[in-house]
């Protein structure tokens, strides 16, 4: 399955109930069944040395990603919004009360596997919550000239609802106005438009622990709601089929200002104490899955040989890897059928071409003109989007980033940044963000003092 996504990314196609059927009787045996259930952390836990280990960024954070991922693998991509808490939690400025974070809401795995259950029922009753309150003022986008006071109404108290239910703290704008984003395309305003407009109107003016008042609400209502005309189909598009995202990503690719080599003194081999990739794979997808982990360790011994002895990149050499990390008697093919990412919201077309414009995209992460980090990101990019594996092009992806840097002698101390987010195809904005997380972990990883590896034991 592809990267899960942070909450604040989730689209309404992600998130609709209608969509996505849900049991609440049987949270608590799921959770219960899912691999970091049998894996809860603990400070008390003799191989962890509190006094050289962050506890909360290396343990407990690792562990609730890996609960994410389980919970989007079982229940589907609106699951990634069950540790949204309100106020400074692991994600500021959400509707959950029944988890903080996974420094305060990791206790006893009995108290803790509780906090999970009710902290995704609770954030699965907010999400129905948001179609009640839609369905409260029923629109329609033929007779929007004639009921526009009525859209400017519901617009305002969707962001009222919003503001009391998050308390208004910390960061609690940002879901507000992934909410109103919702509501419109909610009504048949197309995503990137209802994105767009909800940026225009809100302009910048809510505030963290600061509730808007109803004067405020109603104006940004009514800017959002007033560009809106029925008979545009920039706002009401006429349902189709997806545009092929990669090719929308073979285009940002070229007009990306992708980094330059500046031919640094800091250039060179980065060998830190801690192996981020080991120590994520033993940690974080072992708590998914032990098979997954020792795929991952084995495919990531292989990389690392193969930039030892100067492999070239290609998709035959990628497939090699991916036979580890999907664990097939063979290695796997190339797709022959169009492929979904991000639940459905992009669409990757497949040619008799594909594999060659893979392999011409591949084999410029030798481009010595750009920046390691650039190279790195872009070549992940493309592995991302060619998604050229039925499976597991998510892990083939980050493999493909860490041989580009291992080429150079690069290892990372950490690959939270690169790993934990993911990208749209057709902006060129999210390349350049992966590209700086990338530097970042470069840097970080060059300066980083020697620091013990903990080891994690697949088993438990």
């Amino acid at each position: 399955m592809s990267r899960v996504p942070y909450p604040t990314e989730l689209s309404w196609g992600d998130v609709d109930p209608a969509s996505h059927p849900f049991d609440p009787d049987a949270v608590a045996q799921v959770v219960h069944s899912l691999g970091p259930a049998r894996r809860v952390p603990s400070r008390t836990d003799p191989d962890i040395d509190l006094t050289r280990v962050n506890w909360a960024h290396e343990v407990a954070k690792p562990w609730s990603d890996a609960m994410t991922y389980a919970l989007v693998e079982h229940y589907g991509q609106w699951a990634a919004g069950w540790r949204w808490s309100n106020g400074e939690g692991d994600v500021d400025g959400g509707p959950v009360g029944s988890w903080c974070c996974g420094s305060h809401s990791i206790t006893t795995p009995q108290q803790t596997l509780g906090r999970v259950v009710a902290a995704l029922c609770e954030w699965r009753d907010w999400l129905e919550r948001l179609v009640e309150w839609f369905e409260a003022y029923p629109l329609n986008p033929e007779t929007l000239a004639a009921d526009r006071i009525l859209w400017e109404s519901a617009a305002r108290n969707v962001i009222l609802h919003v503001a009391d239910w998050t308390g208004a703290e910390s960061g609690w704008y940002g879901h507000c106005q992934q909410v109103l984003g919702w509501f419109l395309t909610y009504w048949g305003v197309a995503p990137e438009t209802a994105e767009n407009l909800v940026r225009q109107a809100v302009g910048g003016r809510f505030k963290s622990w600061t509730a808007p008042d109803t004067v405020l609400a109603a104006d940004i209502a009514e800017r959002l709601v007033g560009p809106l005309r029925p008979e545009d189909t920039r706002w009401f598009p006429e349902s189709g089929e997806l545009p092929d995202h990669l090719e929308r990503w073979l285009v940002v690719r070229e007009s990306v200002p992708w980094p330059e080599d500046e031919g640094s003194a800091d250039n060179g081999p980065v060998a830190p104490a801690r192996d981020g990739a080991v120590e994520e794979f033993r940690f974080f997808d072992a708590a998914v899955d032990a098979a997954r982990a020792a795929g991952l360790l084995a495919a990531l011994e292989l990389v690392r040989a193969d930039a030892a002895r100067g492999a070239t990149l290609d998709f035959e050499l990628i497939r090699g890897w991916q036979q580890h990390i999907l664990g097939t008697p063979e290695p796997p093919s190339l797709r022959t059928h169009p492929a979904f990412a991000k639940g459905g919201a992009e669409r990757y077309g497949i040619g008799p071409d594909t594999r060659a414009r893979l392999d011409a995209c591949l084999a410029q992460a030798t481009d010595g003109r750009l920046s390691l980090a650039a190279r790195a990101a872009r070549a992940h990019l493309d592995v991302c989007f060619f998604h050229p594996f039925d499976d597991g092009n998510a892990r083939a992806a980050l493999l493909t980033l860490l041989f580009v840097l291992a080429r150079e002698s690069v290892t990372l101390d950490s690959v939270l940044l690169i790993r934990r987010f993911s990208h749209r195809a057709d902006d060129p904005q999210d390349a350049l963000g992966l590209c700086g997380s990338v530097k970042f972990h470069i840097e970080q990883s060059r300066g980083a003092l020697a620091q013990p590896v903990v080891q994690w034991s697949s088993s438990g």
